[in-house]
């Protein structure tokens, strides 16, 4: 029971990535709050309670500044502390750079960055006052490399990356770690629809040569939230493979 007592905000929980961590989150003892717009956390959440954890859903936009406020000061009145913040949320809108729009640049910045953002600043005077804080982000192996028709998608994870190295500064006098992780291609729902033979093509690209099941990515963030990761913060933890060496 790695997370026994401790509070934990998922966003982007309800599938994917944010699912496994979720679960596992759960299975390991936190209280788990799942945020995201998709209804399928309500299932997420009633299959943790099943099975015997704790968690509770509720549809947040990470964009929206006030309903992420009021969001974050309701678990804080119920459970009088929140442990730990993992802004998994994040969308892809892929195109060439000149076939790219300013809505689909928009889109992805709003979420994967400009949400973090908000949801990291309305948490972090809870965590400042309880001297107590595990804040990790969803980065990707792009952010540290680049990947084509990904303009979008590699700035925020490269900003995400960035922003844990600031926080890292500002936050850790009290108590308080900020990391990143960055996974590789990984299956979850948002790859579903790739060919067979894109797919065999990518994992021969991986020196693993297969792809990551989202329990592997959540690992990487149950360390990163525990308390045996106390004295690690500022890092970018590469989960993808061996394919950013």
């Amino acid at each position: 029971m790695r997370l026994k007592n401790r509070v934990a905000i998922v966003t982007g929980g309800a599938r994917g990535i944010g699912k496994a961590i979720s679960e596992l989150f759960a299975k390991e003892g936190a209280s788990v709050i799942l945020w995201d717009l998709l209804e399928e956390g309500v299932t997420t959440a009633k299959n943790i309670n099943d099975n015997g954890g704790t968690a509770e859903f509720h549809k947040i936009s990470v964009t929206d500044k006030e309903a992420v406020a009021a969001a974050v000061a309701d678990v804080h009145a119920r459970f009088g502390k929140i442990d730990i913040l993992i802004n998994n949320a994040g969308i892809t809108r892929d195109k060439t750079l000149q076939k790219m729009s300013e809505s689909e640049w928009d889109a992805v910045i709003d979420v994967n960055l400009k949400g973090v953002f908000l949801c990291t600043q309305a948490v972090a005077g809870y965590m400042k006052e309880a001297g107590y804080g595990r804040i990790v982000s969803a980065a990707s192996n792009v952010g540290l490399r680049g990947n084509f028709g990904q303009t979008n998608y590699a700035a925020t994870k490269a900003g995400v990356i960035a922003m844990s190295k600031t926080w890292t500064m500002e936050l850790g006098k009290y108590g308080i770690t900020a990391n990143a992780v960055a996974p590789g291609f990984t299956l979850t729902e948002m790859v579903k629809g790739i060919p067979d033979e894109h797919l065999t093509a990518i994992k021969k690209q991986i020196p693993l040569q297969k792809a990551a099941q989202p329990i592997d990515i959540a690992y990487g963030y149950l360390y990163l939230a525990s308390d045996e990761a106390q004295y690690v913060s500022g890092i970018c933890l590469t989960i993808d493979g061996g394919i950013s060496r």
